[in-house]
């Protein structure tokens, strides 16, 4: 029987790019804090024994100096999680496929407002896997606040990137202006929504997990039960924040030339618990911290059926069309990045499983069970009138999206090198054909999902 060796968590560079969607490289795992299997001790790659002999599991000393006496760059090809490889290259093909073919094929660019295309799931898939590998680099952290103070950095480093790239420093293709307008510039933006989510789960992966062994379902549990508090409790302020907060009558400018004053429009609002694209609590926070003139220009819904001719794409006002179909909305709010937040927490759970289950078949199960429940979840809640809606990032939206995200990671486990170590060619098909169905179930949801 094959005896295993650790793998690293992510190092500061490496993770970094892993999180920015802009960067799109592969990355090795490294650890977060520079130790070889400090940070994580799973169950990735097979050490054979040099004896040749039965099968024993090695200790952790032994473990240390069997690693440590293999060549660096043999380790580091070793040190792959090649499912997490292979699941970040297919998101970065998908969001240039989605970006580039989006004007042209409306079906795949992000839904105009309710509602759910392949486009919407670039973004919980990249925080979904921020959030994986944080439960490997953090797993054991030599020294909190120096894991503090590096997730601070890195935060920092996000937020300054994606200021430079969506702040209004770039300008678009026909227009010529440089320069920024601090006045105008956008402060959410996709990098600074990744970086508030891994913020967040870093700190609850180094600082909020108990001790204690990890052998069943409820065990793991019960020791991140702080971590599930924390995507209760946000979870819990969000919907009261949706769903209670009273959105008054607002208004905005549009400028029509440079001699002319700017026309302005009133918005009609007065309510409480809205998800329509004028009148939600979303939109009313980002308008009130954020100020009007820092969101984005081009809102999502001025591609709906009310606010343009060319549904589902942009094009003209229709005759009949309502004040607010111009007015600036950011997809990126404040508001809606907290359920972001609880995405990358989903993402925790999933590396979690990793880490503490070494059979492949008790890790897709508990990754079937989480992704099966998650979907059913999101559909129903949509059913019932919580729609799934990308730019209010609703509760129902983050089930699915995080849901696929997990029935997707957890295919590409059963078919990537790291379902088959261990396994000769023959035995690994024969095992994947032999324990595969009880995942396969999960397929049906995913099926309607795409149809959803």
């Amino acid at each position: 029987m094959a005896m295993y060796e650790p793998i690293r968590g992510y190092s500061d560079d490496d993770e970094r790019r892993m999180a920015d969607p802009i960067m799109k490289e592969n990355i090795s795992i490294g650890g977060g804090d520079g130790r070889m299997n400090d940070d994580v001790e799973m169950a990735i790659q097979p050490y054979q024994s040099p004896t040749g002999g039965g099968a024993a599991y090695m200790n952790s000393s032994n473990e240390e100096a069997a690693v440590a006496s293999l060549p660096s760059k043999s380790r580091q090809q070793q040190q792959r999680l090649g499912s997490l490889d292979v699941f970040r290259g297919l998101t970065v093909v998908l969001m240039i496929i989605v970006d580039d073919m989006g004007g042209i094929l409306p079906a795949i660019n992000h839904s105009p407002w309710n509602g759910l295309t392949l486009a919407d799931l670039v973004m919980p898939f990249f925080l979904f896997m921020v959030g994986v590998s944080l439960a490997l680099t953090y797993k054991k952290p030599s020294c909190g606040i120096a894991s503090t103070r590096k997730a601070v950095l890195r935060t920092l480093k996000l937020l300054a990137l994606g200021l430079f790239l969506q702040g209004g420093f770039f300008h678009r293709v026909k227009d010529l202006t440089f320069g920024v307008d601090i006045t105008k510039m956008r402060w959410m933006g996709i990098l600074q929504r990744i970086a508030i989510g891994y913020f967040v789960a870093a700190l609850c992966e180094i600082w909020l997990k108990r001790d204690g062994n990890v052998n069943s379902g409820r065990s793991l549990l019960r020791k991140y039960r702080s971590q599930l508090t924390v995507a209760l409790i946000i979870t819990t302020l969000y919907l009261s924040l949706l769903y209670g907060l009273h959105v008054p009558d607002w208004e905005y400018q549009i400028p029509v030339d440079s001699s002319s004053a700017p026309k302005t429009f009133s918005v009609k609002c007065g309510v409480r618990g809205d998800r329509g694209p004028a009148c939600n609590a979303v939109g009313m926070i980002d308008r009130k911290i954020l100020g009007i003139e820092h969101l984005y220009k081009r809102p999502i819904y001025a591609r709906t059926e009310e606010c343009s001719i060319s549904s589902p794409d942009y094009g003209p006002l229709p005759a009949d069309a309502p004040s607010w179909c111009q007015a600036p909305f950011d997809p990126e709010g404040l508001l809606s990045s907290m359920m972001a937040i609880v995405t990358c927490l989903v993402g925790l759970h999933y590396g979690h499983i990793i880490v503490h289950f070494k059979d492949h078949r008790e890790r897709i199960l508990h990754w079937s069970i989480s992704s099966s429940s998650l979907v059913v979840l999101g559909l129903v809640l949509d059913l019932f009138g919580l729609h799934i809606n990308k730019a209010l990032y609703t509760f129902s939206y983050m089930c699915v999206t995080a849901g696929a995200a997990g029935i997707l990671f957890a295919s590409i486990y059963l078919m990537a090198p790291d379902y088959c170590n261990g396994m000769d060619g023959n035995a690994c098909t024969d095992d994947f054909r032999a324990h595969s169905l009880q995942y396969l179930a999960s397929y049906p949801l995913w099926i309607l999902l795409g149809e959803a």
